[in-house]
């Protein structure tokens, strides 16, 4: 009788175990959908919060577009309505229920051109010049040999031919590479392409926050000309050995300023300091410029949606697209 009790009492305590153990794992369980669930729930939210601020995005491209079309005046200034887009993304914070657009304007004819650096074989020495002074500034950090070499490998990039320019590189450099592919020997299609160059590393091309990067200064578009009323200080710079970073805000604020004539390329002469700058006249004009980069940005809390692309303004069509 006794050795029945204590196998009741044993498989009473096998059974409480047991139940314990099925509503750990039960709980477990529920924990875990729970969990999953929220996760499910937060993704869809996310999802739906990055499609609001696509549009939104959008509406500051198309926006800024906008301005573009509607600038009047027979040349393109820094005080024209499109290169004040900050007035239009602070305009936008009144505009949609949640999160508003940043947007920015870049003229494209405001920097260096690269396709026009060779014309089939021949290297154009003006545009040549003034890449080299660009990638000298000392805010690339690089030295006057590392800047050839990358000038060098850009005219060996575009050039018809397979012959290597000074301390450029052809199809038998590239070949070698981790991701073997030749030379183009072509015109750019797009900037990016310049990180398939020899000597350009994403730091050179992108920049990091201490360093500029040169694709902010460099375009495919233009027809050899800057103009010289919307290009970046540092291009500025780069139009002359002699124009300092000093000279070079002098400039900026000069064209900034209501009331000044910017109707001549030569308006630069006019500045205390630069009387005797010389600057090649076939480097600068003032124009209605064609081609601009329009980068939108949606915030909205801590989430992000940018679009960048470039336009024609007329006739009017979007050349590039991209979405991140």
């Amino acid at each position: 009788m006794k050795s029945c009790k204590n196998r009741f009492r044993n498989n009473k305590g096998a059974a409480l175990i047991t139940v314990i153990l099925i509503i750990s794992i039960l709980v477990a369980a529920a924990l875990e959908l729970n969990r999953a669930s929220r996760a499910d729930v937060y993704y869809a939210a996310n999802i739906g919060d990055g499609i609001k601020l696509t549009y939104v995005a959008k509406s500051g491209f198309y926006g800024a577009a906008a301005l573009l079309i509607n600038s009047k005046g027979d040349y393109d200034t820094l005080r024209d309505s499109w290169a004040k887009a900050e007035i239009l993304s602070a305009q936008s914070k009144g505009y949609f229920p949640t999160g508003n657009f940043i947007v920015k304007v870049e003229d494209e004819k405001g920097k260096i051109p690269l396709n026009k650096l060779v014309d089939g074989n021949v290297v154009n020495p003006d545009i040549r010049d003034l890449l080299l002074r660009l990638l000298s500034l000392p805010e690339f950090d690089l030295n006057k040999n590392k800047a050839g070499e990358i000038v060098d490998a850009i005219i060996d990039w575009i050039d018809e031919n397979g012959d290597i320019t000074g301390s450029g590189a052809e199809g038998a450099f590239y070949s070698t590479q981790a991701f073997p592919h030749t030379a183009k020997n072509a015109p750019l299609d797009c900037i990016k392409e310049l990180l398939m160059i020899r000597g350009i590393s994403s730091e050179i091309y992108a920049g990091t926050k201490e360093k500029p990067g040169l694709a902010q200064y460099v375009t495919i578009y233009g027809t050899g000309a800057i103009n010289i009323n919307t290009a970046p200080k540092m291009v500025l710079r780069a139009l002359s050995d002699t124009i300092s970073a000093e000279l070079a805000d002098k400039m900026d604020e000069y064209r900034k300023a209501d009331g000044n004539d910017l109707s001549s390329p030569l308006w630069y002469k006019k500045i205390s300091g630069l009387e005797n700058v010389l600057i090649k006249p076939e480097l600068i004009e003032n124009v209605k410029s064609n081609y601009f980069k329009i980068d939108s940005t949606g915030v909205s809390d801590n989430m992000e949606q940018t679009i960048s692309g470039v336009i024609r303004r007329s006739p009017f069509q979007i050349l590039s697209w991209r979405q991140d």
